[in-house]
């Protein structure tokens, strides 16, 4: 997002794979909760209609109010959107059913592809980054979230054909970057669901390396269980259990991007 040289500057970044059982909001609420543990002011962007990545930090159903359904619909005012979490540093605009519908409500309106851009323009400076978590699609959500967005982070499975459709991601984001926004870049590809006892896991990310090369983040995000049981327990795994393996691959996946992206601002 564009500011004055005077004012703090806000990094967005979607998380997007088209492909669902990647690691996608499992990788955006941790890397937010761990983002927000090197003290950045954090805001994830609930952007998928099933809501997980709201359960994954606690906000019960009733508790989501207003969300990105009244972002897109333009129904409150942007600083109204955001809410506290329980985790210090870390706020979160949270999606409720509602949100299913909102392709179809937009479909016909002007400026379509810009409503989130619009609302999170007018947040610009409270938080050093926002992370969106997309729905599994390309859709009229997504399509939003890479229009409001500096960059993309890919989460790679581990896994049979876990590169078939990043092609395709990628040159949806070419076209998002020749239509809609000129500044859109590729920040990376996040390895995850890596299980060493599993050599196709490794083959998977000799793949990855050889065709994105540096590109492919160093972290690599193993299998762990207790990243599973902080879930279904509504907390990231750092708060759940800050001494498992899977922790500490958040934590050195937030550090690797505040290195990668100059400590959270833009270049």
């Amino acid at each position: 997002m564009s500011s004055n040289s005077e004012s703090p500057i806000t990094r967005i970044v979607a998380v997007t794979n088209q492909k669902g059982g990647v690691g996608k909001t499992t990788t955006t609420i941790n890397l937010a909760a761990s983002l927000a543990r090197r003290n950045k002011r954090v805001l994830l962007v609930d952007l998928d209609p099933q809501g997980n990545a709201s359960t994954g930090l606690g906000i019960e159903y009733d508790q989501r109010n207003v969300g990105t359904y009244a972002a897109l619909m333009q129904e409150a005012a942007p600083a109204d959107l955001p809410q506290e979490t329980q985790f210090e540093n870390l706020s979160i605009i949270t999606a409720n059913n509602e949100l299913a519908g909102a392709e179809i409500e937009m479909i016909a309106d002007e400026r379509r592809e810009y409503r989130l851009r619009d609302a999170l323009r007018a947040l610009e400076g409270q938080y050093d980054i926002i992370l969106i978590d997309c729905p599994p699609s390309l859709g009229l959500l997504t399509l939003n979230a890479l229009v409001a967005s500096d960059s993309v982070l890919v989460p790679l499975q581990c896994e049979f054909f876990a590169l078939e459709g990043i092609s395709q991601l990628v040159r949806t984001i070419d076209r998002v970057r020749r239509a809609f926004n000129a500044d859109l870049h590729l920040e990376g590809i996040i390895l995850t669901m890596y299980d060493r006892r599993n050599n196709l896991s490794e083959l998977v990310a000799q793949d990855a390396r050889g065709f994105f090369g540096e590109q492919v983040f160093e972290t690599i995000i193993p299998r762990n269980i207790r990243i599973s049981e902080a879930q279904s327990h509504g907390t990231p795994v750092l708060d759940y259990d800050a001494r498992s393996t899977g922790a500490a691959a958040y934590l050195a996946l937030a550090d690797e991007l505040l290195t990668k992206t100059g400590n959270g601002k833009k270049a």
